[in-house]
């Protein structure tokens, strides 16, 4: 059977209403919308830009918490966060956030080189095994590490480990399965899965050999709607490290892994811990620079998990400490899913304070953005304007709204036509904004506009802009 791109399935079945919009195109000869219709329109998404002037795309500004960080590798099981792969959820039902993070909990070299004796004697890992603990907080800052009894080390199973052996392994909760028993997946390095009912008790290991990926880094796995399939994304070797992607309809038959980015020689792509948002699909991208030997984290978007591209390279969405030694000097590696509450949006990473093959202390830490932040357009040139121009959009108003930082600047929003006439000037509105109403001149025009093609016109002064949606 003939094989069709995810990425075209998704294009002509996730985003109905650009049927419609096309058609309206093929009537009268020209270029009307391409955009699909959606509640939110996200900057970063480059199907929606299609012409700007003295404007770049930039990495939107996280802020680490203050009480970072949150918890060390401080148990006898804990010898060596490394690089933690942490898995992070809020469940709503309990109001609790819940962790599952990936320690080696045995690493013979830490074990028996004190403290004291490791700045003459070079890291080398060796008689290494990772498990999968598990962490609670009711405010997602205070975590507890609950004695679960589950797990045997060292004679006793008063620990939180859930499981020995799996590496790497991305720990998601699928809402949409039906089977209780399965309610929670894992998805590692072997390649291999697992399932369970409460996150806790796993079963056994489900091989999945036809992945053929060498998976040693955070695996991570999600449901991807417009597919009506699992993805998994793990690490292909060819001399460097790669990002790679497979798929599944039943999360344990999945397609051969294949290359979908690589960064070069030496800045490789480590991982790529990947969650959908806003109709798009974000992917924080761990950078391991081989001549500092530390890892950053970058973003990444694609539109279908298929085709992915970088913003901003070599500019960290979550950036290492400055200073020597900090909690997350060396390393940085972004958990698998933000947390998306009303007023910020949670970022959780592991953090290390020493180089990424040498001794260091991992923690789990917090980084937070505003809501939408993950990315916008800004002025390349502080002292002059920007401009950014849409493509045709689904006009489904009548209102409109913007998400933006314009504190000591503005935004001016102007709705043309296909042709480029204006149909309603906006007044400039400044300040920090979220879902701020556009107050245009000609409103009431407008309500005649709906279903109907138009652009925008966004004129930036000292201002960055996320993202804007339309409204009743």
């Amino acid at each position: 059977m003939k094989r069709t791109m995810p990425g075209i399935v998704c294009f002509a079945v996730c985003f109905p209403g650009l049927v419609a919009v096309a058609q309206i195109a093929d009537a009268e000869e020209d270029t009307t919308a391409r955009i699909p219709a959606r509640p939110r329109y996200l900057l970063l998404d480059s199907r929606i830009v299609e012409k700007t002037e003295n404007a770049r795309l930039a990495v939107g500004a996280v802020k680490k918490h203050p009480g970072n960080p949150l918890f060390a590798e401080d148990k006898p099981w804990e010898p060596r966060f490394d690089n933690l792969y942490a898995n992070v959820i809020y469940d709503r039902l309990q109001k609790r956030y819940q962790c599952w993070y990936s320690p080696f909990i045995v690493d013979e070299a830490v074990s028996r080189t004190p403290r004291e004796e490791r700045r003459d004697v070079r890291y080398r890992p060796r008689g290494r095994e990772m498990g999968v603990c598990f962490a609670t907080s009711k405010d997602g800052l205070e975590w507890e590490r609950p004695e679960l009894g589950l797990v045997e080390f060292q004679g006793s199973k008063a620990n939180n480990l859930v499981i020995r052996g799996p590496h790497g392994a991305g720990v998601f909760e699928d809402h949409g399965e039906k089977d209780p028993r399965r309610r929670y997946k894992m998805f590692y390095q072997g390649m291999a899965v697992r399932f369970s009912a409460d996150g806790l008790r796993w079963s056994d290991a489900v091989p999945c050999p036809q992945i053929d990926a060498r998976g040693d880094t955070h695996n991570n796995a999600f449901w991807a709607p417009e597919l009506n399939k699992y993805v998994g994304i793990t690490r292909l070797w060819d001399g460097q490290r790669i990002v790679g992607r497979t798929e599944s309809a039943d999360f344990v038959t999945w397609t051969p892994a294949v290359e979908v980015l690589r960064g070069e020689t030496a800045h490789q792509t480590y991982a790529m811990p990947v969650f959908r948002y806003a109709d798009v699909y974000l992917g924080l991208l761990m950078i391991l620079r081989r001549d500092a030997d530390r890892v950053h984290c970058e973003l990444t978007w694609s539109p279908d998990t298929v085709e992915w591209k970088r913003i901003d390279p070599g500019t960290p969405l979550i950036p290492n400490s400055e200073t020597e030694g900090a909690y997350d000097w060396g390393c940085v590696y972004g958990a698998n899913d933000p947390i998306v509450l009303d007023e910020e949006i949670r970022l959780y990473y592991g953090g290390s304070n020493g180089q990424h093959g040498g001794w260091r202390d991992g923690f789990l830490c917090l980084a937070t953005l505003r809501v939408d932040g993950f990315a916008g357009y800004e002025p390349a040139r502080a002292d002059r304007p920007a401009t950014v121009l849409t493509g045709p959009i689904v006009f489904s108003g009548p209102s409109l709204r913007v998400t933006a930082d314009a504190a000591g600047g503005s935004v001016r929003v102007t709705v043309l036509d296909i042709q480029g006439e204006s149909l309603a000037a906006g007044h400039p509105i400044s300040g920090d904004m979220t879902d701020e109403p556009v107050r245009l001149v000609e409103q009431d025009a407008l309500r005649e506009l709906k279903g109907q093609p138009v652009r925008l016109k966004f004129e930036l002064n000292r201002a960055k802009l996320y993202s804007f949606a339309f409204g009743e």
